[in-house]
């Protein structure tokens, strides 16, 4: 079953040049039936362009030159020195407010890549703009989970094609393990644990400051930034190093946490949890708000149970690693585990079962670049059918938010099925 999984996945490169191709040839409709003209490659938006939104140009600046699906068009942030640094870098129109650059008509797709708590608002904003997205992890910001719900529905019902960032997911690793799992070889699942481990406090390493004087005004829209955040005076430090404060980010269970908890969601076949619990603290890092420290228990209705560990200060993560900092998923069932071992999958039979132990080579490995080639594919070929789409976003956020909230609040957070809601 393992060998027809494989014969029945489209090579990629193959399918990226004939989707190509096609578009080449004679244009793609896209989902509200507008056509991509031949002569036209796909416009690109950029919204947010610190550190993770210049990620998102140079790999949209590779694509384009390389390939041709896409071009630059346009740029936005709410900071003018970055936002002109990158629109003169990449030849590309530059706006303060995101819902201009959506009403751009030379812009096709976007990328968000802005701070937590702007994600779920400017993608939803998006997709009713008619564009296709691809955003950052987490969607949303941790006390967001209705807005999270409203993202998964208006992105379904919009038909658009939605590409969350975690880029691990281009690890084809996850996606034959989960195959596996599906094909039964471990048995009934019943755990499965991870982590993500790393030295490094988002304020001393992470983030610097660009401007120490930088002053609320033409130039910086600080009641942009802050949202539907509390409002606060102006501070530098929480505009440019945002994610050390709660009302922007949430730490490790946010920042980290999708780039492990995604794959072991897919794997698993996981969807809503039924129990959460949180952990851990401050333990280290006395200048930030958010925790340096966070584990999460997870219990799903389906009867298996997920853990993700994980601190910011100690970075490693045992004999095992695949991506930076990230401790390999084990993932178990009553007739065994899988696990990965240098470029093989691993299964390792369960005491007192008849099963042997088997080994997969790995097909190909984690690559952003590949991860946008997907997005953009699937974008030409009017697919919502990513390798990280909304229904799971929303299933690994719901799930990081219950264990974020456990731990602020002191409680064991529980998902109501019928209602569909967080009870604490």
């Amino acid at each position: 079953m393992h060998h027809e999984h494989q014969a029945s996945r489209m090579n990629r490169r193959a399918f990226l040049r004939n989707t190509a191709a096609a578009a080449m040839a004679a244009g793609v409709v896209g989902h509200s039936g507008r056509a991509f003209p031949a002569r036209e490659r796909l416009g690109v938006g950029v919204i947010g362009v610190g550190g993770r939104g210049n990620s998102h140009l140079q790999a949209m600046k590779h694509i384009q030159n390389k390939e041709g699906t896409v071009r630059i068009t346009a740029v936005c942030d709410v900071y003018r020195p970055r936002l002109e640094k990158a629109a003169k870098a990449y030849d590309a129109k530059g706006y303060m407010d995101h819902r201009e650059l959506l009403a751009d008509p030379n812009v096709d797709i976007v990328c968000i890549a802005t701070p937590d708590h702007h994600h779920g608002f400017q993608a939803i904003d998006a997709v009713r703009a008619g564009k296709d997205v691809y955003c950052e992890k987490p969607v949303t910001h941790w006390r967001q989970f209705e807005l999270t719900k409203q993202l998964a529905r208006e992105v379904k019902q919009s038909g658009r094609t939605f590409q969350c960032g975690t880029q691990g997911m281009s690890d084809a690793a996850w996606r034959q393990m989960s195959a596996l799992v599906k094909d039964g070889i471990i048995g009934q699942p019943i755990h499965a644990e991870a982590g993500f481990f790393r030295v490094g406090d988002w304020g001393e390493r992470g983030m610097p400051i660009d401007d120490p004087n930088a002053k609320p005004g033409p130039d910086l829209n600080w009641e942009a930034f802050l949202g539907d955040s509390p409002p606060r005076d102006f501070d530098v430090s929480r505009f440019f190093r945002w994610r050390m404060y709660e009302d922007y980010a949430g730490g490790p269970s946010t920042d980290l946490f999708p780039h492990i908890l995604t794959p072991v969601v897919h794997i698993m076949g996981a969807k809503f949890p039924s129990v959460a619990v949180g952990t851990g603290g401050k333990f280290r890092y006395e200048e930030r708000e958010v925790p340096d420290t966070f584990n999460m228990l997870v219990d799903y209705p389906e009867k298996f149970t997920i853990a993700i560990l994980g601190t910011q200060g100690n970075d490693y993560q045992g004999t095992g690693h695949r991506g930076s900092g990230q401790r390999i998923p084990i993932v178990r069932g009553w007739d065994g585990s899988l696990t990965v071992q240098e470029e093989e999958i691993v299964f390792i039979p369960a005491h007192g079962s008849e099963k042997k132990e088997q080994r997969f080579p790995i097909e190909e490995g984690e690559n952003l670049l590949h991860h946008f080639q997907n997005w953009i594919a699937c974008c030409q070929n009017g697919s919502q059918d990513t390798w990280s789409p909304v229904d799971m976003a929303y299933h690994v956020q719901t799930a990081i938010i219950m264990a974020h909230l456990s731990l602020r609040e002191s409680k064991v957070v529980k998902f109501d099925p019928a209602k569909e809601e967080l009870v604490l």
